[in-house]
């Protein structure tokens, strides 16, 4: 290699560069933008600063005379066209800057005595004179969605290609740095402006390494990409698979179709990654869960569970390796050696343009599935499937690291029948909710091991989506069914004082809510699930306990005043004293007296104003004991409808909301005691999982 150290104007001087295809694409954040900044910001002037290595690699004639756009640079004006193996994400960025100060100038002011357009003629793109011929001075080849959006979002020019965004993961950061970008320099005076150009062009220096052709340019890549944010292991993959292309014993036809498969696979990959832009789904989660469907068959041959367990938790940390280490590599290429054989190699298939082929396709298309069902609303599902997924999703928002959203994976690359895919998501969101209830030992319908077991057995076609349905439903009906069950969870809500520290808490009074505006026929909502669960601020509460906590007034004395101590605090954490507000409030307001909390006069706060649970509760004259008891009721019949838990009598129904000593204390309504004997006789021959 030879070396050397030049700022980024010498850089751009008679050079064009291109991100070549096996690299990732631009993956800074605001972390490493801000470092960036504070670089440039604190060097003195007059000083330099090193920026790190820049390690590129000359194009051959044969690939830049496909280069249309860029041909006439290299043949006429002498410019010599090299590809970025390292550096890629400073040189971006830099870029991306130069372009903020360009917007910046809209008055075309002179920047340390250079235009709009000599700027933009050095480091953007050049013209032919009088011609429309236009060459990027950097940029990406031309299939990547990443050359169309920094031509048109970042650089601000017109486009003959095609105009349809094509936007990803790296196409979102490419846009999240130019508007960091553009905020930092807006307020900046001009003559910063122009300290911070000369700085950026100047005194920030390279050390320039141009390799030899006796080096592998695809393993210098995954060495020397090392530094700065690491390569993910899906974009250490791809550049993988383009290396073993080119070390197929194939047609060169065959090997650039492949070539083109890999690159068209990563650009899904990565535009579905980046398609919802509040919430990224992460590379290697992705790749993980694909990993375990696909290799799955190869990697669990025992049917037993403990197996299934040791060598889950083992992948999910060695799966890079079984990938990059002993799958994927030149020997299994060109032939393996069999005295290698350990734990991971041993399961190792053949390597071969067609192995390669169909496992980039599988990739291309379970991404797809992937996405939907993370982000159902942006899914073309039907409304019962996005339903189901929602509820799930509710309960569980790390779902994407669970293993049951791998079998929710196998089983829509499947089956189609949307029928069949909503019984799945059901007894899998029954399984869930009723997981909160319980404690861990007791959560063996709902393991991760087994879920794995059944998602690799399904893939290897061992189950059927229909074998699948039936197997979870048996296996959940077999808990709920269990005598020690209820009783387990009446002793675990005990142990907890009672529902507040509840981890289904919110979801179960989402649904419940959902369940009255439902009965309301109306479509408003007036609890948003993604805004009320965001509690950052321990003063404003979205859940209150309609008799409070501190119930120092003598309104709640007078109320209460039958009760021991034990017993008040038990009535304030049951579930039926538990209430979901559409406004969160501030705490010392959830200590008023029930009448001011129902309505303040001449003011439209209160529960009357709320939600539809905060409605129903309005309707109470008062509020002790006995309505306590009445609301526990009326919820623990939707726990039933819903969910499918049974209680043995209205006995064992009492203990679950903790409160078995308020009949003893209160003169029962005649309506309440007939609708505990309506939802809880033979209640355990109603509701069947």
């Amino acid at each position: 290699m030879k070396t050397n150290l030049l700022n980024i104007n010498k850089i751009f001087t008679d050079r064009i560069f291109r991100i070549p295809d096996y690299q990732r694409g631009y993956a800074w954040s605001k972390r490493q933008l801000k470092d960036f900044w504070a670089d440039i910001m604190q060097l003195e002037d007059g000083k330099n600063h090193y920026f790190g290595v820049l390690t590129l690699e000359d194009v051959g004639e044969d690939i830049y005379k496909k280069w249309e756009d860029d041909l006439w640079i290299i043949e006429s004006k002498s410019f010599s066209p090299f590809y970025i193996v390292d550096g890629q994400q400073r040189l971006t960025t830099s870029i991306i800057l130069i372009q903020s100060i360009i917007d910046y100038n809209e008055k075309n002011n002179k920047i340390n005595y250079l235009t709009n357009d000599d700027i933009r003629k050095r480091y953007i793109f050049d013209s032919k004179d009088d011609g429309i011929s236009r060459s990027y001075i950097f940029g990406y080849e031309k299939d990547n969605p990443s050359y169309e959006y920094l031509k048109t979002k970042i650089f601000l020019e017109k486009s003959d290609e095609d105009s349809r965004d094509e936007e990803t993961v790296y196409t979102n950061n490419l846009a999240g740095a130019k508007s960091f970008f553009k905020e930092k320099v807006s307020k900046m005076t001009f003559s910063e402006v122009e300290c911070l150009f000369r700085k950026l062009t100047q005194n920030m220096l390279f050390n320039i390494y141009s390799m030899s052709d006796d080096i592998d340019v695809y393993i210098t890549f995954e060495t020397m990409n090392n530094r700065g944010k690491p390569l993910s292991i899906l974009e250490l993959l791809k550049n993988r698979l383009i290396f073993l292309s080119t070390k197929l014993v194939e047609d060169v036809s065959e090997k650039s179709k492949l070539r083109t498969s890999i690159n068209e696979a990563w650009k899904t990959i990565y535009h579905n990654l980046g398609k919802n832009k509040d919430s990224n789904l992460v590379d290697d989660i992705f790749l993980l869960n694909h990993f375990f469907y696909y290799f799955g068959r190869d990697l669990f041959k025992d049917d037993d569970t403990t197996s299934y367990r040791y060598r889950h938790r083992n992948l999910r940390i060695d799966y890079k390796d079984y990938l990059l280490e002993n799958l994927f590599t030149i020997k299994n290429v060109t032939g393996m050696d069999a005295s290698s054989e350990n734990e991971l190699t041993k399961f190792n298939r053949n390597v071969d343009l067609r192995m390669i082929y169909d496992y980039v396709r599988s990739l291309k298309s379970s991404v797809e599935i992937w996405f939907d069902i993370l982000n159902p609303k942006l899914s073309s599902l039907s409304d019962a499937e996005k339903e189901c997924l929602y509820r799930i999703l509710r309960l569980e928002p790390q779902a994407q690291n669970s293993s049951y959203f791998i079998l929710i994976l196998v089983f829509f690359v499947k089956t189609t029948n949307v029928e069949l895919r909503v019984e799945l998501l059901s007894i899998l969101e029954k399984s869930l909710f009723i997981s909160t209830l319980v404690e861990y030992r007791w959560r063996w319908f709902f393991d991760d091991e087994s879920f794995l077991q059944m998602s690799i057995e399904l893939a290897a076609d061992k189950y059927t989506v229909q074998s699948v349905v039936e197997h979870l439903k048996r296996n959940l009906a077999e808990a709920v069914e269990d005598e020690r069950f209820m009783p387990e969870i009446i002793k675990l809500f005990k142990n907890y004082g009672g529902f507040y520290r509840w981890s289904g808490i919110r979801y179960f009074l989402y649904e419940y809510e959902q369940s009255l505006k439902i009965k309301s026929k109306t479509q408003r909502d007036k609890i948003v699930w993604d805004t009320w669960i965001d509690e950052n601020d321990d003063d404003y509460k979205s859940i209150e306990h309609i008799y409070p906590q501190k119930s120092r007034a003598n309104c709640w004395q007078n109320s209460f005043k039958n009760y021991t101590a034990a017993e008040r605090k038990l009535l304030k954490n049951s579930l039926g004293n538990l209430l979901p507000l559409s406004t969160p409030k501030n705490s010392s307001l959830s200590n008023k007296c029930f009448n001011e909390k129902k309505a303040r006069e001449g003011q439209c706060v209160g529960y009357a104003f709320g939600c539809y649970s905060e409605i129903e509760v309005s309707q109470c004259q008062n509020w002790g004991a006995q309505e306590i008891l009445e609301r526990g009721i009326k919820l623990l019949e939707f726990l039933q409808e819903n969910w499918g838990i049974r209680f043995s009598n209205h006995q064992q129904a009492l203990q679950f909301l903790g409160i078995q000593f308020v009949p003893k204390k209160e003169v029962i309504k005649k309506e309440v005691i007939k609708n505990m004997n309506r939802v809880f006789t033979n209640s355990s021959n109603k509701n069947q999982i």
